[in-house]
């Protein structure tokens, strides 16, 4: 098989899709690999560590997917690099198809079959190519990290000869994966950690890293929870009983991050400006959201913003490419994972249609779009 390996760096976006580890393994699976020039520089990875792993290095991606069987890349999305695909080639990676449906329609016009990462499904043989999680992970521990460095104070209590100093309080808002390693990070640091979540299995979760646990926990709370693990979303009486229970708390609050997302839908917003305004002066807002339209009122996306009260709201995107050597490793195994779905016992490139796996992130096949999510 013939792997091409993208380019995707600039902008928020560092991440590359293959590091040089893995490359050095597909290498000696038997199969050939193409790196464009400078896709792992900014994951510190140079195009020298790829060439010893036994990649060849191209001039750009038009000329690295030139007879490529299958395309490697972060974010995909380039419609005009289909026209230099094979027919029949594959293209993995996050392919947003809720917010980007005509790249998959791009691709089924180019006779390419698409693969998006964030579809997988959860399951626990899955597990290993979940790159939803890999990346949430970092980016749950990287906000806490960026919201300490922000907030410009302790986190642990600190008692010295010249006094003590209190430890910093800690809300997280969604214990999913980003969540529940923000909780996680915020207690190792020290921080006096609470969270709230609206699905019954995160109370238990929460509890396990020695967080408090703070939601109205009515019948429809008991009920809020898809068959996928996801949030469902909830009523606007609930909506109002949980907000009222989060501005008294939030009032508390040094710092507060927000993960809250639906699949397909905007982010729900969860505090609003009178919450803010309620928030003590060098308290720190970090929403994970506001790509999607965020959790807080007032948030913009790419910025930190400072309230008239002294509020700082953090709006900075790509959590993941703020540790992207980390991030890359992870993502590059979450493919490595993925690879022998669509490998033939001779090492060719031939998807196995009766897995499972490989029909629930299938964009595309033979010229159509075949997803349920796409139809």
């Amino acid at each position: 098989m013939k792997i091409a390996v993208l380019n995707d760096a600039g902008g928020d976006e560092a991440r590359v899709a293959a590091t040089p580890g893995t490359v050095k393994g597909y290498i000696k699976s038997g199969h050939s690999v193409t790196v464009v020039k400078g896709a792992g520089k900014l994951a510190n990875f140079a195009d020298s560590d790829y060439k010893e792993a036994g990649a060849t290095i191209s001039a750009s991606n038009t000329a690295a997917v030139k007879g490529a069987d299958l395309v490697f890349s972060i974010i995909g999305g380039d419609k005009k690099l289909l026209a230099s695909l094979k027919k029949g080639a594959g293209i993995t990676g996050l392919l947003n198809p809720t917010d980007n449906p005509d790249f998959a329609k791009a691709c089924a016009k180019a006779g390419v079959t698409a693969y998006a990462l964030e579809y997988i499904p959860r399951i626990s043989r899955a597990q290993s190519m979940d790159v939803l999680s890999s990346q949430s992970n970092l980016s749950g521990y990287r906000a806490v990290v960026e919201a300490g460095t922000i907030y410009g104070r302790a986190f642990p209590m600190m008692m010295t000869a010249a006094g003590t100093i209190a430890p910093a309080k800690v809300f997280i808002m969604g214990a999913g994966v980003a969540g529940l390693q923000a909780i996680a990070t915020a207690r190792r640091l020290g921080a006096v950690t609470t969270a709230t979540d609206v699905r019954p299995a995160a109370k238990e979760q929460v509890a396990s890293l020695g967080a408090k646990f703070v939601a109205v926990e009515n019948e429809e709370f008991k009920e809020a929870e898809t068959a996928g693990g996801y949030a469902k979303q909830m009523s606007p009486e609930y909506q109002k009983l949980q907000a009222e229970l989060t501005a008294a708390h939030i009032a508390k609050q040094d710092i507060v991050v927000t993960t809250a997302l639906i699949p397909g839908r905007p982010a729900p917003r969860l505090i609003d400006k009178k919450m803010i305004a309620n928030m003590r002066p060098g308290s720190v807002i970090v929403d994970m959201a506001v790509e999607r339209g965020g959790n807080v009122e007032g948030a913009k996306a790419g910025e930190i913003v400072t309230t008239k009260n002294g509020v700082k709201i953090v709006g900075l995107l790509n959590w993941p490419s703020r540790m992207a050597s980390d991030a890359s490793n992870m993502f590059a195994r979450n493919l490595k994972s993925f690879l022998p779905l669509v490998t033939a016992e001779d090492g060719s490139y031939v998807p196995n249609w009766d897995d499972e796996i490989i029909q629930g992130c299938a964009l595309t096949r033979d010229g159509e779009v075949v997803h349920e999510r796409l139809k």
